[in-house]
C-alpha cells in the first residue's frame, strides 16, 4: 500500500521588513492616505508584494450619495459602500496590510522617509514612520448655491454621463452651467437623450458658435435665473423652478462642478499642482516631493471609480519597484 503523505498546513506569510542597506527600519513601507477605490486598490497590490502598509480611512468617499457605481467592470451598479466593503474583505488575507480609521493630521519629511501624525476617531493623536506615502484623498465638489443642488446630488443632480447617462437615457434632461463648459457637457449628454435643455442661470456667456452647435442638436437654451430644484424625498428630483415662476420638468440635471482637493496635505508639503487643481505626478505617480505619490481623483485625468482603482494599482507597482531599487542597490 502506498504510504500516506501528510500535506503541510497553509502558513500565513509574515511581513518582511525590507530596508535599504544603510537606512533605518521604519514602521511601514507605505502609508496610504485614503480608503476609496484608489487607496484600497493600491493596498491590495502592495499587500500582495509583502509590503508593510497602513491604510488611513478618513471616512465616506465622494460617491457615497450615489445609488450605484456604474461602469465598474464585474461590479456594474454595485452600491458604493458595498464596493468598499468588498475591498476591505479582500485585504484580510494580506496580514502586512492594516486598515485603520485614522485622519492624517500632518506629514513631516525625514532624512529617510516621513513621520506621519495620525488622529483617531476619539481625537487622540499618534505617530508612525514610513518610507513612502501615497495620497489617495480624492476631491470635493463645489456645488452651485441653488436650493436643492445638495439635496439631490448623486440622484437627480449628476456629474458624469458615463456614470449615470444610461439610467436616464431617452428622458428629459437639463444641463446647468455657463460658457464653454456647459456647451461641451450638453453636447455629450445629447448622446443619451434628444430632449436636453441648457439652463445657464442668467447670461449664458455662450459664443455664437456655441449657440449654433447647440441649436443643430436641438438643444434649447434657457437663460432665466434659477430659483431652486424641486422634488420630494420619495419621488426625487422633478423640475427646475425659475425665478420668474416657470417650471421645467426634467428627470435629471447634469452639472460640471468646480472641485478642490479634499485634503490639504499636498499643498502643505509644497507639491506642484496643475492649472485645474490636480496634484501633478510624473509617469511613476510621484509628486514633486520625493517619496510622496498620488493617485485617483486627486490627480489629473478622467474621474471614474474604475479608473481611480487602476491608477491606485499602477501607483502601487511604481512604489514597490522604487522600494526594491533602494533595497537592491547597484
Amino acid at each position: 500500500m502506498p504510504t500516506a503523505v501528510s500535506l503541510p498546513s497553509a502558513v500565513t506569510p509574515r511581513p518582511r521588513r525590507h530596508r535599504p542597506p544603510t537606512a533605518p527600519l521604519l514602521d511601514y513601507d507605505v502609508v496610504i492616505v485614503g480608503a476609496g477605490s484608489a487607496g484600497l486598490s493600491a493596498a491590495l497590490v502592495l499587500g500582495r508584494s509583502l509590503r508593510r502598509v497602513l491604510v488611513c480611512d478618513g471616512g465616506a468617499p465622494r460617491n457615497a450619495p450615489s445609488p450605484g457605481v456604474q461602469g465598474f467592470f464585474t461590479r456594474d451598479g454595485i452600491k458604493p459602500a458595498d464596493l468598499l466593503q468588498l475591498g476591505h474583505e479582500q485585504l484580510q488575507p494580506y496580514t502586512s496590510v492594516a486598515v485603520k480609521p485614522r485622519r492624517v493630521a500632518g506629514v513631516e519629511p525625514l532624512a529617510v522617509g516621513f513621520r506621519v501624525t495620525l488622529e483617531g476617531e476619539s481625537g487622540r493623536t499618534s505617530a508612525c514612520t514610513t518610507r513612502k506615502i501615497l495620497l489617495a484623498t480624492g476631491v470635493e465638489d463645489e456645488l452651485p448655491v441653488v436650493e436643492g443642488m445638495r439635496e439631490f446630488w448623486g440622484t437627480g443632480v449628476l456629474h458624469c454621463p458615463y456614470c449615470h447617462g444610461w439610467e436616464v437615457r431617452d428622458q428629459p434632461l437639463a444641463v446647468y452651467g455657463q460658457g464653454k463648459t456647459v456647451t461641451g457637457l450638453a453636447l455629450l449628454v445629447s448622446r443619451w437623450s434628444k430632449d436636453v435643455v441648457v439652463c445657464t442661470d442668467g447670461p449664458g456667456q455662450l459664443t455664437n458658435n456655441a449657440r449654433r452647435r447647440l441649436r443643430q442638436q436641438g438643444i434649447q437654451v434657457r437663460e432665466e435665473e434659477v430659483s431652486k430644484l424641486e422634488g420630494t424625498k420619495r419621488a426625487g428630483f422633478q423640475c427646475i423652478v425659475f425665478k420668474n415662476g416657470d417650471k421645467l420638468v426634467r428627470t435629471a440635471v447634469f452639472i460640471h462642478a468646480h472641485q478642490h482637493q479634499r485634503s490639504a496635505l499636498a499643498e502643505q508639503l509644497g507639491c506642484r499642482f496643475t492649472k485645474k487643481g490636480g496634484i501633478w505626478v510624473d509617469k511613476n505617480a510621484q509628486t514633486t516631493i520625493i517619496g510622496l505619490y498620488a493617485a485617483g481623483d486627486a490627480t489629473p485625468g478622467t474621474q471614474q471609480a474604475l479608473l481611480a482603482a487602476a491608477k491606485g494599482g499602477q501607483a502601487a507597482i511604481c512604489i514597490n519597484e522604487q522600494l526594491t531599487r533602494e533595497e537592491c542597490p547597484k
